[in-house]
């Protein structure tokens, strides 16, 4: 073996210095001294040899690079400005539903000429900072969301009435054009916990190392890349430094969907061009079909009236809700049974807490957002509000064990109208107790879907007269009864009465939810 070894080094020796003395032969051949030079003929000095010089044709059709490589001036100063502002950050990963899946075959709609529609995104394209310009591309894309998407948008305006003013007063705090709003229905379709297959959240699709760069707090409890008004303060000041770096507002939309380095990459290939539409061919497929979405997105809410849409009506605007801050831990069922506001409703109103628990924590400031009409009877009672919830923190099971360990554990099939807060009630059990047993990260449900309950008392809400005569012995002997008021609640009736709890009242009376109706007759004292 050693000697095949030194065999193999051998014959690698001898064919180096073979291929060194054949590329000697070959430069002397091409070699020329002065006299030898051709007139007319381009030469260079190939070398010097004791101080005689030697020449050499150039190469035809090849120029020599220079000794600095120099980039596109723009594109380079966007790549510069962007590492220095987020070098180590994840960019943006948005939530491309069916963006990159869009289709430019002509849509046949004769309710929208191609005349109309031209006319129409001329007047759009003066009054706005996009380049709203007509191309067959966006007129297929226009039309295609007209034909195929009609129920969809009348929701989505309906949720718009909601959300569109918190937007645009942030939107306008930072210059920002106000039909940047649209963005928001192309990310997230309005929903504010919706989450990509990639972990991009909220209504503008934050990932979590991002979110944390703009200041959005995420841990167990909050996730504020699903607060509205805080993820909109955060788009806001993320377009606004995508903007000084392009100075263009669709360049600046494609760099959120894509990162801005995806975007000067499509300058320069492009030859260096500015303008979307120019580069649009180099960038990624979905980025390509991003801002056509957001611009028939912004035509469809802007014509609404032309094409006959009609608007749900919210079950809220905004200006009918507003904030406090919490000063204790308190969930949204208690607030729910305390206020007697649906818990579907404080859902809405606050879906940055995931788990439906508002925490306290020192130097943090969360917010319980309520209806109007309710803030004045909670803050004029939040300290007995906080002294029940915490009563009831206290006596509270050692949270899952007990219940895990159970032999009341029952499994349900989700039907068609089910959602969680309907299925909390019919077991007598909280929204979030669902959630912690099954593993849930938002509500969202499935039909067939089957959920783990354990539910209260050990028994479904709804089951047999049977059982109910069971849980009677669990009521008050003799009690004192009160017959229920129009406008009463489980938590004004609670206080009426002294050491009495709305938990009270909900086991005597075998009352799984907070509906009450005027004339009702309820248990509230043991006698």
């Amino acid at each position: 073996m050693q000697h095949l070894k030194t065999y193999i080094t051998f014959l690698l020796v001898l064919f180096g210095l073979t291929i060194t003395v054949a590329q000697d032969t070959l430069q002397a051949q091409t070699r020329l001294t002065q006299d030898k030079l051709i007139e007319g003929e381009n030469y260079v000095i190939d070398t010097i040899i004791d101080g005689q010089a030697y020449f050499k044709k150039t190469v035809e059709g090849l120029q020599p690079l220079p000794k600095i490589l120099e980039d596109h001036k723009f594109a380079s100063e966007i790549d510069k400005k962007w590492l220095e502002e987020l070098y180590s950050n994840t960019l943006y990963d948005t939530i491309y539903r069916d963006v990159s899946d869009l289709k430019y075959d002509a849509v046949y709609y004769p309710e929208l000429t191609t005349d109309t529609l031209k006319a129409r995104l001329a007047r759009l394209n003066a009054r706005t900072p996009f380049n709203v310009e007509y191309n067959p591309g966006l007129e297929s894309v226009i039309k295609s969301f007209l034909k195929n998407r009609h129920q969809s948008f009348e929701r989505l305006m309906g949720l718009s009435n909601y959300y569109f003013p918190m937007f645009e007063r942030e939107l306008d705090n930072y210059d920002i054009p106000l039909e940047m709003k649209y963005l928001a229905i192309v990310e997230s379709a309005l929903k504010p916990r919706a989450r990509s297959r990639v972990g991009a959240t909220g209504l503008w699709q934050f990932m979590f190392a991002t979110g944390k760069e703009y200041g959005l707090d995420v841990s167990s409890y909050v996730d504020e890349r699903s607060d509205p008004i805080k993820a909109t303060i955060a788009a806001s000041q993320y377009l606004s430094k995508l903007y000084k770096l392009f100075g263009d507002w669709d360049l600046a939309l494609a760099a959120y969907n894509s990162g801005p380095g995806n975007v000067s990459k499509a300058i320069r290939r492009s030859g260096g061009y500015q303008n979307y539409w120019n580069i649009r061919p180099n960038l990624p497929r979905e980025t390509a079909g991003y801002v056509p979405a957001f611009l028939a997105t912004m035509y469809i809410f802007e014509y609404a009236k032309e094409h006959g849409f009609v608007q749900h009506k919210p079950e809220f605007h905004l200006i009918e809700t507003d904030t406090i801050h919490v000063k204790q831990m308190i969930t949204l069922d208690q607030v729910s049974e305390y206020t007697g506001v649906e818990i579907e409703t404080l859902q809405f109103l606050n879906p940055a807490y995931k788990l439906d628990v508002i925490p306290f924590i020192e130097g943090k400031n969360y917010t319980l957002r309520l209806p109007r009409n309710i803030i004045g009877a909670f803050v004029n009672n939040e300290d007995q509000l906080y002294a029940h919830a915490k009563a009831e923190f206290d006596k509270r099971e050692k949270p899952l064990p007990q219940f895990l360990d159970s032999d009341t554990k029952t499994r349900y099939k989700v039907k068609q109208g089910d959602y969680l807060g309907k299925i909390a009630r019919k077991f007598g059990v909280r929204v979030s107790q669902i959630k912690q047993w099954n593993g849930l990260r938002n509500n969202n449900l499935k039909i067939g879907q089957r959920l783990t309950i354990y539910p209260r008392n050990g028994v479904p809400v709804s089951q047999s007269k049977a059982v109910a005569s069971v849980k009677k012995s669990t009521k008050p002997v003799n009690g004192k009864t009160y017959t229920v008021q129009q406008g009463d609640s489980l938590w004004s009736i609670s206080q009426k009465f002294s050491g009495v709890s709305v938990q009270n009242i909900k086991d005597w009376n075998d009352i799984s939810g907070t509906k009450l109706k005027p004339g009702m007759k309820l248990l509230v004292s043991k006698g």
